[in-house]
């Protein structure tokens, strides 16, 4: 393998409106591209917007969503990534043939589609179905896999994604900046966000205290260190529908390690150099081999049902 240029975006996207986000997505991708990236990655549901996707019915998410790899917005950004000769991951909601709708998340080059992810764990419309399938694809040279937002805290996901031979995964998110059961979770306030110009020092405050940031670094570092893999994390940042959110996308190394973070409120993007060396240096590499399946497979492996409670969505219901 060879060094990858990877970049992680940040944007304040536009609910509904694909055409903006689109050109957005192309902008950010055009100046990557000119500093060198290969790869860029964006937030869940960056072409469509997320948040407000709570409050549509069955009818509006199917007028919303779109088939893939056919649709307009996944054709657009093929020819993104055409004009700009990079590597372009992107979010939206999707309709199948049986108009069953998804959370999709694909990756697309000049030639078309390389890989497309359904989310395992979607919660924000109770009419979007959950994906079955993990995926892992080839990349530039590398292994390459795909979790979104809340698939990445059920840490059987990772293990999975990586023992299916990636090693690098896209982490997709729209998050932080919600009240939950945890200390210091919280809505942070809009009006910190328009006033953000005259008092930056507030408003990254409260993305960097515990409703953002500092939660976010209580496990995303574990998820990279453990499975010794590369962490492409993406995250919106300002408005998405009613909610502010805090943005800190980055690029984590396999040992555990920040590469590159944007800290800017502006629609922005970082790039991280990606080593193959550190791929096996990481100790995670040597924890993965020293695994002993034989004392918990029937463990990990017991029937289960799952239950998922989202804090912030079940108390507006």
């Amino acid at each position: 393998m060879e060094k990858l240029k990877i970049a992680s975006a940040q944007f304040e996207n536009r609910s509904g409106d694909k055409d903006y986000n689109l050109l957005v997505i192309d902008r950010l991708s055009a100046k990557a591209a000119a500093e060198g990236a290969q790869i860029i990655a964006f937030h869940e549901c960056s072409i469509t917007g997320y948040s407000f996707a709570r409050k549509l019915s069955r009818e509006q998410l199917l007028d919303l969503a779109e088939r893939i790899p056919s649709g307009p917005s996944t054709q657009a950004l093929i020819e993104i990534a055409r004009k700009n000769q990079m590597v372009i991951l992107a979010g939206l909601f999707e309709k199948d043939e049986n108009d069953d709708i998804f959370k999709a998340y694909v990756c697309v080059d000049q030639n078309g589609l390389i890989a497309k992810y359904r989310k395992l764990h979607p919660f924000i419309n109770p009419h979007i179905l959950p994906g079955n399938d993990y995926v892992v694809f080839d990349l530039l040279g590398w292994k390459c896999g795909i979790l979104i937002c809340y698939d990445n805290n059920i840490i059987e996901n990772v293990r999975a994604t990586k023992l299916l031979g990636a090693d690098i995964i896209f982490m997709p998110h729209v998050t932080m900046c919600t009240p939950s059961t945890r200390p210091g979770a919280g809505f942070v306030d809009p009006k910190l966000w328009e006033n953000r110009e005259n008092d930056p020092t507030s408003l990254r405050k409260e993305f960097d205290g515990l409703k953002g940031r500092e939660w976010l670094m209580k496990w995303l570092p574990a998820r990279a260190y453990d499975n010794a893999i590369y962490a492409v994390f993406s995250n919106p940042i300002g408005m998405d529908d009613d909610q502010l959110k805090n943005g800190c996308s980055m690029i984590l190394d396999p040992f555990g390690d920040i590469l590159a973070e944007c800290r800017s409120f502006e629609d922005s993007f970082v790039i991280a150099t990606l080593t193959p060396e550190k791929l096996t240096q990481a100790g995670g590499s040597r924890y993965i081999q020293a695994r002993r399946p034989d004392l918990y497979r029937d463990i990990i492996g017991q029937a289960h049902q799952p239950e998922q409670k989202v804090v912030w969505l079940n108390k507006e219901e």
